[in-house]
């Protein structure tokens, strides 16, 4: 082999010191730094005048309401208690509406009593399918269906008679 491909030995085997340049990297940091810096002070200058832009673009308040608060966008504790007359039907819509969503899934897919007294249960949405699916619908037989449309009309006729001798009366 030829001694051309090969690197000379020098005295100082080890570190390049051409390599490593500590006042490059220094420069580097300190570019980064000043670059994080400067881009936070436009941030903080954007988002100021977004916020003053959008506080003078808000509507304006309806004069028969008192105690308004400055920034209408935020409501503060205590506000609505304060501000609106009783009788107050709605004070807080979203946890009224979660607690009304919560009642419902409660309600559809766990066991619970209905009348307890009664024996009358609530079984979840997915299980009642599945037993109306395995059980088919109540039939009622064609005798009873007949006998309660008599009973009906029977009570019927009978309010209606009762109802016009009074008035005949």
């Amino acid at each position: 082999m030829s001694e051309a491909g090969k690197p000379e030995n020098t005295a100082h085997e080890g570190l390049e010191r051409q390599d490593l340049m500590p006042g490059a990297i220094l420069y580097f940091l300190l570019v980064l730094g000043v670059g994080i810096i400067i881009s936070l002070f436009i941030l903080v200058g954007v988002f100021d005048y977004l916020d003053r832009r959008e506080k003078a673009s808000q509507p304006a308040v309806n004069p028969l309401i008192t105690h308004v608060p400055e920034d209408t966008r935020h409501v503060t504790p205590g506000y609505p208690e304060t501000a609106f007359p009783s009788p107050r039907l709605e004070q807080d819509e979203r946890s009224q509406l979660d607690g009304l969503l919560t009642r419902e899934q409660d309600r559809l897919y766990t066991y619970g009593w209905v009348d307890q007294k009664a024996g009358t249960m609530h079984i979840p949405i997915e299980r009642a399918m599945d037993l109306l699916v395995q059980r088919g619908l109540p039939v009622r037989p064609q005798g009873a269906v007949a006998e309660a449309d008599t009973t009906n009309t029977f009570a019927s006729n009978k309010a209606n008679t009762n109802g016009s001798k009074e008035k005949k009366k």
